[in-house]
């Protein structure tokens, strides 16, 4: 024996009771939204974010309003036997379309990756076909303000349209299509600088040569045929057949558009980088 004592066993503990069921804070229960409400917070989101932009606004409302006031008012071109408020508005209503559909989702897109904001909404529940229909919707939130604020002025210039609604919104819709897969490309594999530039260029070489502000007749045959395929040349010239012609659907203006949507959207959905 080494003289130690031996320590004596520790008493049994009682029993602790188990403790009563928490009610949770949370109701009821925490976890993602539905897809539906998702989306419409989305939407809403991105449309008070574009209104609050004021070089957006400036690119999708007061551009195309002053266009369309100072060229009905001053005759520099010559219109090819329309009215000259008759030629601009359908012109103008494919620039607003451009406008919102292309340059202005391409460059807001192509910024919100480079500043990591996709990357975030990527890894939420957020889904992503979720955020990339948020940015449609908005779109056509916009695009419908437009036609209000175009047609407004326009009717106040004298403008009397002629044609189906139905066909002038088929047009309309399927150019949005169009132009927002090319914006979507073009915001998904350039630099956010490379897309700026390239959106404004784009921008204004369609503005000139799309059939926008100066006749397509006016070009030679050749070039003629190119700027009718371009998606602004389709747009513009379908809206004028309705608009101004009182024809029915341009069912080849229709067919370039969505030529042009198909490969867009295809492509932007194959090549297009989060981050």
């Amino acid at each position: 024996m080494n003289g130690s004592a031996t320590p004596p066993p520790e008493p049994p503990r009682p029993a602790v009771p188990p403790r009563p069921a928490v009610p949770s804070l949370f109701a009821p229960a925490p976890g993602a939204a539905p897809v539906g409400r998702m989306l419409l917070a989305q939407a809403l989101f991105e449309t008070r974010l574009l209104l609050r932009n004021g070089e957006q606004l400036l690119l999708t409302a007061a551009i195309p309003v002053v266009l369309l006031w100072l060229l009905t008012a001053a005759p520099v071109f010559d219109t090819g036997g329309y009215e000259r408020v008759d030629f601009l508005v359908p012109g103008i209503l494919a620039l607003c379309v451009m406008s919102t559909a292309f340059t202005s989702l391409a460059i807001a897109t192509g910024y919100e990756r480079r500043y990591g904001a996709l990357k975030r909404l990527a890894a939420s529940p957020l889904p992503r076909w979720t955020l990339l229909l948020a940015k449609a919707l908005t779109v056509l939130v916009v695009e419908a303000l437009q036609v209000v604020l175009v047609g407004g002025l326009g009717l106040a210039l004298g403008w009397r349209p002629s044609g189906s609604p139905l066909a002038v919104i088929l047009l309309l819709v399927t150019g949005t299509l169009a132009f927002a897969g090319l914006g979507l490309l073009m915001a998904g594999t350039l630099r956010a600088e490379a897309t700026l530039a390239a959106a404004n260029l784009v921008y204004l070489l369609l503005l000139v040569l799309g059939g926008v502000v100066i006749p397509l007749s006016g070009f030679p045959s050749g070039v003629r045929t190119v700027l009718e395929l371009t998606p602004t040349g389709a747009l513009a010239d379908g809206l004028r057949s309705v608009l101004a012609d009182g024809a029915g659907l341009p069912w080849g203006s229709v067919a370039v558009l969505a030529a042009w949507a198909v490969a867009g959207l295809a492509a932007a959905a194959r090549w297009f980088r989060w981050e």
